[in-house]
């Protein structure tokens, strides 16, 4: 294809030869992490706790824990979750002693609905005391101005 032209000089002319630059172009890089950032931003709030619960407000400041809590709902119809598993009463005791063993002395956050009455909201805490479980923690809603 490129035949050499001979010019005075003897020194034929010809095409150089490509070489790949050592080089990486990260724009694509950047550019996916920016978007999976915004992503994560946008579903780390809803990732919390899947059960839908109307909880009482208070002025309490808000929590700050690194580690997942262990955390037990009470619906307004009445219904146990431990975690996000659905637990009957008279279940939650021996489950709880079973996670006892494992997470000694871990704190137990209880999520009730603003609905449920008083006396099903310490029935349940006397349950989770009895089992292991003497740190107990209520979880509340901010104050919305």
């Amino acid at each position: 294809m490129g035949a050499g032209v001979d010019n005075n000089s003897g020194v034929k002319s010809g095409r150089r030869r490509w070489k790949p630059a050592a080089e990486i172009n990260v724009t694509p890089f950047v550019d996916v992490m920016l978007v999976l950032l915004i992503v994560f931003m946008i579903s780390a709030p809803l990732l919390t706790v899947g059960i839908e619960v109307d909880l009482p407000d208070t002025e309490a400041r808000a929590m700050t824990t690194s580690e997942e809590p262990l955390t037990i709902t009470i619906q307004s119809d009445g219904t146990i979750f431990l975690m996000e598993t659905p637990v009957p009463y008279d279940e939650l005791g021996p489950r709880l002693r079973a996670i006892a063993g494992a997470q000694s002395g871990a704190r137990v956050y209880i999520r009730a609905d603003r609905g449920v009455p008083y006396g099903e909201v310490m029935r349940v805490m006397a349950r989770v005391s009895a089992s292991g479980h003497p740190n107990i923690g209520l979880v509340t809603d901010p104050v919305r101005d």
